[in-house]
């Protein structure tokens, strides 16, 4: 597949670009910060032994000005891209998000309102071709409102209910979406919290997504412990909740 990734540079979305460029995907890389991109876009080249040249391209999800030209520059490298897969947003802990108004307002715009803009960029786009797969790190975060992600974790839920409709509208005009739902892996963005027993590792999560994004799945809870973990969460009623820190 041509995939084009925002968001390929550090954790889950580098391991994703890692592990489709091993298998011979052809991957055009967008993000904000230009130099990392070509330095991730040059090692992604060398893995890839044999396919052209990785491309980078500028994009940052904070500049909805941006998405559309930078989207067109995506499908000018080989003419039209099979897979959007975005995996660019922000996290941020309950405390800190409650103690900083502004950091809370970002963070809400750029993982909610500047993602869905750039979903419906591509969305276009994809459809305009005759189909294609648009593939979307959401969170178990939104599943539930929970004591220590309920900023996070509103900004996830918004997103979540967007992919679900995308699904339910437009998969019968060839889109199809994937809305990627990992619960707690060990990457920079969760860099000193207390990790449960059986949380992710990015290559894990790569693999996972891969095989989903190719199977056309709607739903990917990685690891797939996280789905019955969820289900259960989804179930408990809310005196219980209120009771628990999780």
């Amino acid at each position: 597949m041509i995939i084009a990734i925002l968001g390929a540079t550090r954790g889950m979305g580098r391991a994703l670009a890692r592990a489709a460029a091993a298998r011979g995907d052809q991957l055009i890389l967008l993000g904000r910060e230009l130099d990392e991109l070509q330095r991730s876009a040059a090692d992604l080249t060398v893995r890839a032994a044999g396919a052209p040249a990785v491309a980078s391209i500028s994009c940052d999800l904070a500049t909805p000005a941006g998405f559309g030209p930078a989207l067109d520059a995506a499908w000018a490298v080989h003419g039209r891209v099979d897979a959007v897969v975005v995996t660019a947003g922000l996290f941020g802990t309950q405390d800190a998000l409650e103690a900083d108004l502004e950091l809370a307002a970002r963070l809400l715009t750029i993982n909610l309102t500047h993602t869905v803009i750039f979903c419906e960029e591509a969305r276009r786009r994809l459809i305009a071709q005759g189909g294609g797969r648009l593939c979307v790190f959401s969170s178990v975060a939104g599943d539930r409102g929970r004591k220590p992600v309920g900023i996070y974790g509103a900004s996830k839920a918004g997103l979540s209910h967007y992919l679900e409709s995308l699904d339910h509208k437009y998969r019968a005009d060839g889109l199809i979406t994937l809305t990627v739902k990992p619960g707690f892996v060990k990457t920079g963005m969760t860099a000193g919290l207390k990790p449960p027993p059986f949380a992710g590792e990015p290559d894990g999560v790569a693999r996972d997504v891969l095989r989903a994004l190719d199977a056309g799945r709607p739903v990917l809870y990685t690891p797939a412990m996280w789905g019955l973990v969820m289900a259960v969460i989804r179930r408990l009623p809310r005196f219980i909740m209120r009771r628990v820190g999780f």
